[in-house]
């Protein structure tokens, strides 16, 4: 069986390795020639994954003469991994806000409610949501190490997370003010007839 290639992540891993381990500026072609020997980069990939890193703030460039120079400190990517941990939390800060807002507009509503298939599914939408929320808060506990190689991906799941909270309480919501002044049905008897607690409807929980 033929060795696994390296992943995207798993090669700007390895090219930021090699600026950490040397401490010391590249040239593009001297890195196009390091990787493979180094690191087991594929030469051809080199300029790919370098931009992405520059992209990211990882590595830095700056231009001398007609050349183009790179380089990154360990010290740096430090202060580069922190702010991103930062942006992640102050992401989950303002999710947790808004799904404190939302869950108050739902207690506004609690008063007169009404039942359909429709929201039925958007209260299973939010459990999943639940249960999405539990994960990416174990996964945000264990940020503290600020993993270079996995902060990208665990920022970007934080953001959807968020996008579909959102728009799976604001569809909740508005079944329930849509179907309760349209047929204005208790909710207490909804729950009762479908079997359905209140606390399967907490947002937060």
């Amino acid at each position: 069986m033929a060795p696994r290639g390296l992943s995207a992540e798993e090669k700007r891993v390895k090219l930021l390795e090699i600026f950490h381990e040397t401490k010391d500026f590249f040239q593009l072609k001297e890195l196009e020639k390091m990787g493979p020997k180094m690191k087991g980069i594929v030469s051809q990939s080199v300029k790919e994954v370098l931009q992405s890193l520059v992209d990211d703030g990882l590595v830095q460039m700056d231009k001398i003469g007609s050349s183009n120079f790179f380089w990154s400190f360990p010290s740096q990517r430090g202060a580069m991994m922190q702010n991103r941990l930062n942006t992640v939390k102050d992401t989950q800060t303002s999710l947790r806000t808004q799904v404190d807002e939302l869950r108050s507009s739902v207690e506004v509503e609690k008063a007169s409610r009404s039942e359909s298939d429709d929201r039925l599914q958007a209260l299973e939408r939010l459990a999943a949501w639940k249960k999405e929320q539990v994960r990416l808060d174990a996964e945000l506990s264990a940020y503290g190490a600020c993993d270079p190689a996995k902060i990208e991906e665990k920022r970007r799941a934080v953001v959807l997370a968020k996008e579909a909270a959102v728009r799976w309480t604001d569809n909740y919501v508005m079944l329930l003010s849509h179907f309760t002044r349209q047929n204005g049905v208790e909710a207490a008897d909804i729950r009762t007839f479908l079997g359905v607690d209140e606390e399967y409807e907490d947002i937060e929980g």
